[in-house]
């Protein structure tokens, strides 16, 4: 099979080209951001170079993206040729462009809610799937060094590998004009949604006078091109990630107050956090060339949800449990379609749950090393890039 790829620092990338040179596939890999535009004059010329040479002089049979590109459905439908996109990321505003029903698309993604919300609104270009690993790469890594790594840095009791979401000027902290009673309430509902796992309320929560005052310090607009909401924006965009900053910043805390004297706490993030006591600040890793190591060489890693990944499973996840690494997560019910809790994985429910099993399977090396063994083993048997594609496109081309 041809494939003709368009990427712009996608994590994964070097991965499905792994994948797709193991099953005999052919493929070209242009790399340019103009194919997340939703109108791209510029890129559409790119499309017809690209497309028209084709790979070997043979004629591409399907183009594929990580997550979806309206430019790209659009160019993909002139041509009648399908369109593969694989969705990792949450929020995914472009979903909601027009262009999601060109017939077309096949669009795989990882978070059911979403999936559902979509396909029980009559899309039938959308599919559920969960993310995928190259457990092939992480083995030849790991069969190399493993835990015998000789980098202190990749090596600690608790770690947790992801943005703090603190960064200056974020979306959230734009909306400083609000006033006291929009700013009692945003915080009233955040705060609300931080103690509920599995149902994300908020946008369903902004309205009113709440949204006008939103709307006249920070306006934002929805696409002409799309069905998505000012309350979607505001809630997925602006709040789940205050949510992110938040929860993330008091997990780490409690983590350094409560363990922190007698257990290493790596945090391995490209943001400066200041004032967490107990907590190594490792800076950010390299996705490809470092991580695996840190999550084979840490007995216990972090999963902490962005709240506006409503159901599924973020690809850190996946990672972890692909790397052999143990996961401790947070509440997130795609895990129960493919795992089992306390046998391939743990969750935990709350803070204070958190910190409870975090002492539990420190002191018991036996247990978390198996619940370890067990999800890399079903990573291994069912959720490669080799296994998924063998799906995908057993569903765009059978």
């Amino acid at each position: 099979m041809n494939i003709l790829i368009f990427e712009y620092k996608n994590f994964g990338t070097e991965d499905i080209k792994e994948c797709f040179e193991k099953n005999g596939h052919k493929y070209v890999v242009v790399e340019t951001n103009l194919y997340r535009d939703r109108i791209s004059p510029e890129f559409d010329k790119i499309f017809d170079d690209k497309f028209g040479q084709g790979v070997d002089n043979e004629p591409f049979d399907c183009v594929f993206t990580f997550n979806f590109s309206p430019v790209i459905s659009n160019n993909c439908k002139k041509r009648n040729v399908p369109y593969i996109a694989f969705v990792y990321d949450s929020p995914q505003v472009l979903l909601y462009s027009y262009t999601i029903i060109n017939p077309c698309n096949y669009v795989f993604i990882f978070d059911k809610t979403q999936y559902t919300e979509l396909k029980m609104a009559g899309i039938n270009t959308v599919y559920y799937a969960p993310l995928a690993v190259n457990a092939d790469r992480m083995k030849r890594m790991l069969d190399k060094t493993g835990c015998s790594h000789n980098n202190d840095r990749f090596k600690g009791d608790i770690a947790f590998v992801g943005s703090m979401y603190n960064e200056k000027y974020n979306l959230f902290d734009r909306l400083e004009g609000i006033n006291d009673f929009t700013k009692g309430y945003l915080d009233a509902i955040m705060k609300a949604q931080r103690k509920v796992y599995g149902y994300f309320f908020l946008e369903q929560l902004l309205s009113g006078e709440v949204l006008k005052d939103m709307i006249k310090n920070y306006p934002v607009e929805p696409s002409k091109d799309g069905v998505e909401t000012v309350s979607y924006l505001y809630a997925d965009y602006f709040l789940a990630r205050k949510m992110a900053s938040d929860e993330r910043m008091d997990i780490m805390k409690l983590l350094g107050k409560e363990l922190g004297e007698q257990h290493r706490i790596n945090l391995y993030t490209p943001n400066p956090t200041p004032g967490l006591a107990g907590v190594n600040n490792c800076g950010p890793i390299d996705y490809y060339d470092d991580m695996p190591y840190v999550f084979r060489n840490s007995k216990i890693n972090l999963n902490i949800t962005l709240r506006s990944i409503k159901s599924g499973i973020p690809l850190r996840g996946m990672d972890i449990m692909g790397a052999g690494g143990f996961l401790m997560s947070n509440y997130q019910e795609g895990f129960f379609d493919f795992f089992v809790p306390g046998e391939d994985m743990v969750l935990y429910e709350s803070e204070e749950d958190l910190i409870c099993k975090c002492r539990y399977y420190l002191d018991h090396d036996d247990e978390r090393e198996a619940i370890a063994r067990s999800g890399s083993e079903k990573i291994a048997e069912h959720h490669t890039y080799d296994v998924r594609f063998n799906e995908i496109f057993n569903i765009v081309f059978n």
